[in-house]
């Protein structure tokens, strides 16, 4: 009996572990069971065969895999009326975006079993008929978005008892009646206008301005905030004049300076269109700001087809341009090739996006470049997840990496509550970026360059092993020539045009970042005096002198026992940033050099040079953030 226990313990614990690995099957049939039953133009990676949720665009699962919980899936394509019997059977959804398709028919009734939905996003489909009666079926709502639809009847009074409603757009509908006096504290944003609607505006939406409400026939309480008109009616008195038939000097100057104001104003207004004309037919008619990625007009539906996001093969991201153009956003950071951004679109994603700059190359070359690049599929190289490309803008897409870059570890804050970086995550960094190089060196035939390795494009994953990100971007770049900076800091002596970067040199940069991480100095910084340092002659001139342990970073002095490894990464370090680029090693040598310091790790990797996909990487940020 006590050996039959056992054996059922272990089965239990086996039939779990199972479980967990297992996909979520009745959530993955019926999403299955949707998309073979509406008509939709975008091919989706949906089959039996492949995990829902590690490869399926448009679904993200739980953290424990067992329950779908967001399906964003908008500009699919979709033609029809929502099937019934299929999405109403994820009980777990708490995220829905099917805006921009072409969806039609009514509510779907049946969604009143997603008792978890906390964001709807249905804008831009043709649906029709009333909204729903009762929305306290849905009491975590936070986000409604049905406008530019066809929605009829009256708004339902129970939008009210939505208590932890934030946003709600009705636009550009076709509804009808009086506004419900809607009593939501936590209401910021709201957008009833260009319906039917008539009637006194309640009080308890009177904070919000004219503007959300225009288009219907309402009448507002003085104290509403009123629209700034664009051009005051009376720019300059006129004064009566002093004799019959004639104007007075005073007039006749007031009537020759409100003239030229007002044609002051119309050539404005005249070459504002124009511009923006321009830029819209350029692609991107908006522009990423420290605020945020708001368009200054709104894109165009009809916007020419070549000018989209292209997302690689096996991304389960599931937005469009407009979407990402409407992303909150803030700066992480300007780089040598541009500036990134880190994007919050409405769905609460989180992205890295990369803008370029003096980008010298033309269309065909750009995408070719990123297929290659976006081809690459290494646990140690930041994913590329898409691009975007036309005359004005060119975009690069990555994952955003929560734990940072290691530059942003090392030269952080320092003070009492700084965690330093211990000497076992310093190696599992070094490991993980030589592991990632030299898988990027293995491209093209061996022939891919990285261009720009630094520690700001070295992240943390989940693992505490290094990332590499901005793969291949020097070649299609326009020259630049090695300032003082930090940047500069990491350029091999032979490198005078950054175009011109190869393997070698990508070695000597690699180099300077195992001094980074075993000094804790950045690759060129100043003294008290405002003396200029280059780490690299730095480190040399105290070698040299034989005062090795001077070069240790003082946070490491902690640790016992490690003075040996620190040592032997240095002398891979000195071998890397020789002067001569035919005396450096290949970085494939590198790699086992640094993995033999201290196995830290027993799982066994791919050859260096090996084209098979490994594992995914982890979620994360991919860019040059300095």
């Amino acid at each position: 009996m006590e050996g039959l226990s056992v054996f059922s313990c272990f089965f239990f614990l086996g039939f779990l572990f199972l479980r967990g690995k297992a996909d979520p099957l009745e959530d993955k049939q019926a999403l299955l069971d949707f998309v073979n039953q509406l008509p939709h133009s975008r091919s989706l990676n949906w089959n039996e065969s492949s995990p829902v949720c590690e490869h399926w665009t448009g679904v993200t699962c739980s953290d424990d895999k067992t329950r779908v919980v967001a399906v964003r899936l908008p500009g699919v394509g979709f033609d029809g009326p929502i099937p019934p019997n299929t999405l109403s059977r994820l009980s777990g959804l708490q995220i829905l975006s099917l805006r921009s398709n072409s969806l039609n028919g009514h509510f779907p009734s049946d969604f009143s079993n997603l008792k978890n939905l906390s964001f709807l996003y249905l804008q831009f489909n043709n649906f029709s008929g009333p909204l729903p009666l009762d929305f306290t079926v849905w009491k975590n709502l936070t986000i409604i978005n049905l406008s530019h639809n066809g929605f009829n009847g009256s708004i339902p009074l129970s939008l009210s008892n939505l208590t932890q409603l934030a946003g709600l757009n009705l636009a550009n509908n076709s509804l009808s009646g009086e506004i419900p006096d809607l009593n939501l504290p936590k209401l910021q944003q709201l957008n009833l206008s260009n319906n039917n609607l008539h009637g006194t505006l309640p009080k308890s939406l009177e904070r919000f301005p004219e503007s959300v409400f225009t288009g219907n026939n309402i009448s507002f309480p003085s104290s509403i905030p009123k629209l700034t008109p664009v051009i005051t009616p009376s720019l300059v008195p006129f004064a009566k004049p002093k004799s019959g038939g004639k104007l007075g000097e005073t007039a006749l100057l007031g009537i020759i300076v409100a003239g030229g104001v007002l044609g002051l104003v119309a050539f404005a207004f005249l070459m504002l269109v124009c511009c923006s004309r321009r830029k819209r037919e350029d692609g991107i008619s908006g522009k990423l700001t420290k605020g945020g990625m708001s368009p200054e007009k709104v894109i165009s539906r009809s916007q020419d087809a070549n000018n989209r996001l292209v997302f690689f093969e096996g991304c389960n991201y599931a937005f469009d341009l407009e979407d990402l153009l409407r992303a909150s956003a803030e700066v992480l950071g300007k780089g040598t090739f541009g500036t990134a951004y880190r994007a919050i679109l409405e769905d609460a994603a989180t992205i890295v996006v990369k803008r370029l700059k003096d980008v010298n190359v033309g269309k065909r070359e750009f995408e070719q470049q990123m297929e290659l690049v976006g081809s690459i599929r290494h646990e140690n190289v930041v994913e590329l997840k898409a691009y975007y490309y036309s005359k004005e803008e060119k975009l690069m897409l990555y994952e955003f990496f929560t734990q940072g870059s290691l530059s942003a570890i090392l030269h952080g804050k320092r003070g009492e509550d700084r965690v330093p970086l211990d000497w076992d995550t310093r190696l599992r960094i070094a490991i993980g970026a030589a592991r990632g190089i030299a898988r990027i060196h293995a491209e093209n035939g061996g022939k891919l360059v990285h261009g720009n390795i630094k520690s700001s494009n070295i992240f943390l994953n989940t693992r505490q092993y290094g990332c590499v990100s901005d793969a291949g971007l020097a070649s299609i770049m326009s020259s630049l020539a090695p300032p003082i900076s930090r940047a500069a800091g990491y350029r091999a002596p032979e490198v005078t045009d950054t175009r011109k970067a190869s393997q070698s040199s990508d070695v000597y940069s690699f180099g300077v970042v195992i001094l980074e991480i075993l000094t804790g100095k950045s690759p060129i910084h100043t003294t008290a005096g405002d003396e200029i340092i280059h780490l690299v002659r730095w480190v040399h001139s105290v070698v040299r002198e034989e005062w090795t342990d001077e070069v240790f970073d003082i946070e490491l002095m902690r640790y016992p026992n490690i003075e040996e490894e620190m040592v032997e990464m240095l002398q891979i370090a000195m071998a890397c940033v020789v002067r001569m680029p035919d005396q450096r090693p290949k970085i494939s040598d590198v790699v086992k050099l640094v993995e033999n310091v201290r196995r830290i790790d027993n799982e066994s990797h791919p050859h260096i040079g090996a084209k098979a996909e490994s594992s995914k990487p982890e979620p994360g940020v991919g860019t040059d953030t300095e």
